[in-house]
């Protein structure tokens, strides 16, 4: 009896942890609890509506709070046949506290998960052999971590998520809790506020004159 008890509970915490993720369409899932704010970020992409991505959320992310990535065994197929995944840090730590990601304000993780969509845009862009090189040099490089990050930043801007993810940006660099040393990575590699806004400026100008 015991043995089949230990079966039983087994097969319900695989049920359970399946039904904890949404799909949202035939290609991307993403965990419940963050699953509307996700439909609004994709929302703003329609060029990845066929796109396989795959929103997970894990314990830790070393010095970030969410990075996107193609999956390893589609890194060399075609473009078309790549798929993505999100991973998003369970907790994020701020001075001495710690936070859950679920608890973030809905339009700030808005914002996160356009940001990360931008890179997914620039992803699909890329040859496989590119994309090797982008994540040597994004490891080795603080100069090219600045240029994918700011490409991920416009990519977002240019799809009307510029709000979101202003909103973003003053969540962090507003924050008295938020500790000094995160501050500075966004400083230093992500654009700024004034350079979203300027982007946006130009960006509706030349749609004005198309």
């Amino acid at each position: 009896m015991s043995i089949l008890h230990t079966a039983i509970v087994k097969f319900l915490n695989i049920f359970l942890f399946f039904m904890a993720l949404i799909q949202i369409n035939a290609q991307q899932t993403v965990p419940e609890t963050i699953r509307e704010e996700a439909e609004i970020a994709l929302s703003h992409y329609p060029e990845l509506k066929d796109t396989p991505i795959v929103f997970k959320i894990i314990k830790n992310i070393k010095k970030s709070t969410m990075r996107a990535q193609p999956k390893v065994n589609t890194l060399f197929k075609s473009k078309k046949k790549r798929a993505y995944v999100i991973l998003i840090s369970e907790k994020i730590k701020i001075s001495e506290k710690v936070f859950y990601t679920k608890d973030v304000p809905k339009d700030i993780m808005i914002g996160w998960l356009g940001h990360e969509l931008g890179h997914v845009i620039d992803y699909s862009k890329r040859s496989s052999l590119n994309l090797v090189w982008f994540g040597l040099k994004y490891y080795f490089s603080g100069s090219y971590i600045k240029e994918a990050e700011r490409a991920a930043d416009t990519y977002a801007v240019t799809h009307g998520m510029h709000d979101y993810i202003l909103q973003t940006k003053r969540f962090i660099l507003e924050n008295a809790d938020i500790d000094e040393k995160y501050k500075e990575r966004i400083r230093r590699y992500y654009l700024s506020p004034d350079e979203i806004m300027e982007i946006v400026k130009e960006y509706e100008a030349s749609k004005q004159t198309e």
